[in-house]
């Protein structure tokens, strides 16, 4: 999952920006700082007691009503969207995002001028690598309800298309995509939010929109606008006039790009993907995408790639020179055929040591375990991942022929598959403290094809043997 060589990002100093949040109407100020490795993106409420942290992450999604709003522990932070999609955009990995209040500041609802401010600050690399989640199957999410869909498919970088359609002649159908997240900042980071007249109106009538101003919405007329409606209009964004222009918007503003509704979905889908905590290598599709159907899927995918991580494999070259061939472990270990366990030995360091055991028909113990049905026992098993802890163990003194490694405990064992005739066993084990006094305790786990099939904890001890 590790990116090779792409290293982390922060910004290099803290910037600040004001304005109005959208929904409450209230003045905000948005402070980014540079975070550590491994950090991600932390919203951070300055104007509560203890400055509460909100991570972004999918799992805080209370609502997706008017943007996507997270909230943890009773704190809430509300339309998260845009900050995120800029942070993503210029690829910075960690960052804190400091509110005197619970929504950012619209500006013009778009990422332009947190972009911006990000660009200002500095963008600089950390020593950690990006850990980057590479897909490698079709994933998909659909609200039955509304058809929206979202899908990601394998691809060489994180690329993104989306297909708007609202039924609507005014808007009609539109699409965007951006092949590289270097694109984010020309193409996409300008598109500004879209609203519906009727849905105006009824914000406006609830009071669902007390920020906002026509410099930040594009406003989409959809039916037939009535003086008063005109009136209404006038009144709440404290204009002069309010026409309509020909392409069916209000006169408010004049559109960026004729596909402007699309490239702002697209940035409200990088946005909410950002909720999933790592950065993702794959093509992107959302047909009619939503903040529900986003972030329901930042979830799912979310809960994949911890599922991953919980049962990852490390990755073994079973077929490179080993560090120790079968000839040099007898030079360190006492046992012999047909008591000897490991046949090589693929990667050895101060803490960790990786052996290999190939399974055969011939091993004497399938005689009797079972006939008929040939099962390696568990307990021999263990003994190998001893054995090869052992190698580890007595690679720390300088005359290994000279010294014996005993068991003094093994805890936590646990078998989780049959070992049986044609496997190959890999036996992965790491110190889990420092050698002291020839005493050793590490944590084991066996692999056959990519599964674990024993773990165990085991405790041995080092000892020189009488006649030297």
């Amino acid at each position: 999952m590790t990116e090779s060589m792409v290293k982390q990002r922060t910004i290099a100093k803290e910037v600040s920006l004001q304005g109005v949040g959208l929904h409450t109407g209230k003045e905000v100020t948005i402070t980014f700082k540079p975070a550590p490795e491994n950090n991600g993106y932390s919203f951070i409420r300055v104007d509560l007691e203890n400055n509460p942290v909100i991570e972004a992450d999918a799992n805080f999604v209370v609502n997706t009503q008017r943007g996507t709003n997270l909230e943890k522990l009773g704190v809430k932070i509300n339309t998260s969207e845009h900050v995120l999609a800029a942070l993503v955009g210029l690829q910075v990995d960690n960052c804190f995002i400091e509110l005197n209040a619970s929504e950012p500041p619209i500006m013009d609802g778009s990422s332009k001028f947190f972009v911006e401010i990000l660009e200002e600050a500095g963008i600089v690399e950390q020593d950690a690598e990006r850990e980057v989640y590479v897909i490698k199957e079709v994933i998909t999410y659909k609200d039955e309800d509304t058809g929206s869909e979202i899908i990601v498919m394998p691809a060489d970088e994180y690329q993104v298309t989306t297909m708007v359609d609202f039924g609507t002649n005014v808007l009609g159908t539109q699409n965007a995509s951006i092949n590289h997240i270097s694109e984010f900042k020309s193409e996409i980071a300008d598109a500004r939010t879209f609203s519906f007249l009727h849905e105006i109106e009824m914000l406006l009538e609830h009071g669902l929109i007390k920020g906002g101003d026509l410099n930040n919405a594009i406003v989409y007329v959809d039916k037939e606008v009535s003086p008063e409606t005109m009136e209404k209009l006038r009144v709440a964004f404290g204009k002069d006039n309010i026409s309509v222009k020909p392409n069916g918007i209000l006169d408010n503003l004049t559109l960026h790009h004729p596909n402007e509704a699309a490239r702002h979905k697209l940035l409200d889908v990088i946005g909410d993907l950002a909720l999933i905590g790592m950065p993702i290598r794959g093509k992107v599709i959302a047909n009619k995408p939503g903040h529900l159907v986003n972030t329901e899927f930042a979830k799912k995918l979310s809960k994949i790639i911890k599922a991953e991580k919980r049962n990852r494999v490390p990755k073994f070259d079973i077929y490179k020179t080993p560090v120790k061939d079968v000839n040099a472990i007898m030079e360190m270990l006492p046992h012999r055929p047909p008591f000897l366990f490991v046949d090589k030995i693929l990667e050895l360091s101060d803490n960790h040591v990786v052996g290999l055991k190939n399974v055969t028909m011939n091993e004497p113990f399938f005689v009797g375990h079972f006939p008929g049905a040939p099962v390696m026992p568990g307990v021999l098993i263990v003994e190998a991942m001893a054995q090869t802890g052992g190698i580890l163990a007595l690679s720390t003194v300088p005359d290994p022929e000279n010294y014996l490694t005993f068991f003094m405990k093994i805890n936590n064992v646990k078998f989780k598959q049959q070992v049986n005739p044609g496997d190959t066993i890999i036996f992965d084990l790491k110190l889990d403290i420092p050698i002291r006094r020839g005493i050793i305790l590490m944590s084991g786990k066996a692999y056959v094809n990519g599964i674990v099939v024993t773990e165990a904890q085991l405790m041995a001890q080092i000892v020189k043997t009488k006649n030297n």
